[in-house]
Order: C-alpha cells, then sequence, then structure tokens
C-alpha cells in the first residue's frame, strides 16, 4: 500500500482534504497532509517545499499529489526525496528557470503587466509559450479570491451546497504569490512516474491547457475527471479511484 501525501493548493489549507482521506485510507493507503505557510507574504516555492519535506514519514512508497498551486512544489519535493510518484490535480507545471506569469504573460494586455509591474528577464526565452493554450481560463484572471461569491463560482460551483459553505468558511488569506511570480529553482523535472488529472469544468486553470501541458510538459496522457477545480471536494471517491488506480 501507499502513503499518499497530499499537497493543497492557493487559498486552501490542510482541511480540504477531509472528504477524500478517509476513501483513500479505506483501501488501506496511508496518508500525510500539511498546511503550507501561504500567510507568510515572503515564502517561497522551496519554503514550501521543505514543509512538505519535513511532513513526511521514511518510506519508499510515497505518492505525492499536489493540487493547483501545488504542482509548482511537487517536483521540488521529488528532487529532495525519493517518491514513486508525482500526481497533478488540475496542477500548474513548472517550467524549470521560469516563472508561471512568465508562461502566461502573453495573454494579458499592457496595463495588467504594468500594474504587476512585470519585466520579462529574457523575452526571446517566452517566445516557445505565445503558440500555447492559455493557462487560465479568462474569467479567472484577476478575480478576488477572498470574496466568497467568487469562491463559490469558481472554486466550489459542483460542491453539494454544504461542503461549498465549509469550504468557504475555511478559506485562508493566500499572501504568498510565489507559485505566480518566482522563477522555479528546477533545472529540469524529476524522472519519476508522472500522472496529470484535468479537472474538465474547471474554471480557473484551463482544462485545454491541462490537455496540452500534460503531454508537452509531463509527456504523459491525461487523464479526465468531469468535475469543477476541486474535485477532491465535488467528487472525493471518484478522485480516489483515479488515484489509487494504476
Amino acid at each position: 500500500m501507499s502513503l499518499f501525501c497530499l499537497v493543497h493548493g492557493a487559498f486552501q489549507g490542510i482541511w480540504c482534504w477531509d472528504l477524500l482521506i478517509p476513501y483513500l485510507e479505506a483501501q488501506g493507503h496511508k496518508t500525510v497532509a500539511m498546511d503550507l505557510p501561504i500567510e507568510n507574504a515572503s515564502a517561497t516555492l522551496s519554503q514550501f517545499a521543505d514543509v512538505v519535506i519535513q511532513g513526511l514519514p521514511k518510506t519508499d512508497d510515497i505518492v505525492l499529489v499536489g493540487h493547483s498551486m501545488a504542482g509548482t512544489i511537487i517536483p521540488l519535493v521529488a528532487e529532495a526525496v525519493k517518491v514513486r510518484q508525482l500526481v497533478f490535480v488540475g496542477g500548474l507545471i513548472p517550467y524549470p528557470g521560469i516563472s508561471t506569469l512568465d508562461q502566461f504573460s502573453h495573454h494579458l494586455d499592457a496595463d495588467t503587466l504594468k500594474s504587476l509591474n512585470y519585466q520579462p528577464k529574457n523575452p526571446s526565452k517566452l517566445e516557445q509559450f505565445h503558440s500555447e493554450p492559455g493557462m487560465f481560463e479568462p474569467a479567472s484572471v484577476g478575480k478576488d479570491f477572498s470574496d466568497a461569491a467568487v469562491l463559490m463560482d469558481l472554486f466550489y460551483h459542483d460542491c453539494q451546497a454544504d461542503v461549498a459553505q465549509w469550504a468557504i468558511s475555511k478559506s485562508r488569506s493566500q499572501q504568498s504569490m510565489a507559485y505566480i511570480f518566482e522563477t522555479n529553482p528546477l533545472k529540469a523535472l524529476p524522472k519519476v512516474e508522472r500522472k496529470y488529472i484535468v479537472c474538465t469544468n474547471d474554471r480557473i486553470i484551463s482544462p485545454t491547457w491541462s490537455r496540452y501541458a500534460a503531454h508537452k510538459r509531463l509527456g504523459v496522457d491525461p487523464i479526465e475527471l468531469a468535475s469543477g477545480h476541486c474535485p477532491h471536494l465535488s467528487c472525493p471517491d471518484l478522485l480516489a479511484e483515479v488515484l489509487t488506480s494504476s
């Protein structure tokens, strides 16, 4: 049986896995999760990875699951700790030496880029991304994720009403924007088994981009799950089936 290390995305925390964990443990698997220091505006990707590493028990069969933002973190963990598999759940996929913003800046207008004080370090290096699909769904860009109505519409639209309200009440303040602005410190993606789960009704990470990036960045055929951005909350039973399938 495996140890599933569950790494949460932006605005969430250890609580967001509460519905998924029973399904994994019912099959005999072990789980571990941790709160990332997202309220710390100066927290870096490496610091996030260190928190995950410190929370991992010693075992040879680790499946490292990263939701959304955590896609930028789990490869850093896999550089330092032996893991069997990386699983990206509607996740960002880092590009070594490039920030997430670098990858999608060409989809933003000049005023938005100016408001972000964005200055690309090497514009010619970014041309390779210009033919890629948009990473984010346009309706989600620039939205205030501290607003409950926005969270309901973009994060939790396919959740049961009580689950959605509970999740909104648990939402955390995302102060660290390292997953958007920081140049990823990887030199290459770690050479371990990979899986990518596309959330086909995702209103934040574009499913079209997810399919493209799974093939292009990870070299895998994506697994499609009919869910919004947070399948661990909207359909934890189905997500558990995908996570535990070979």
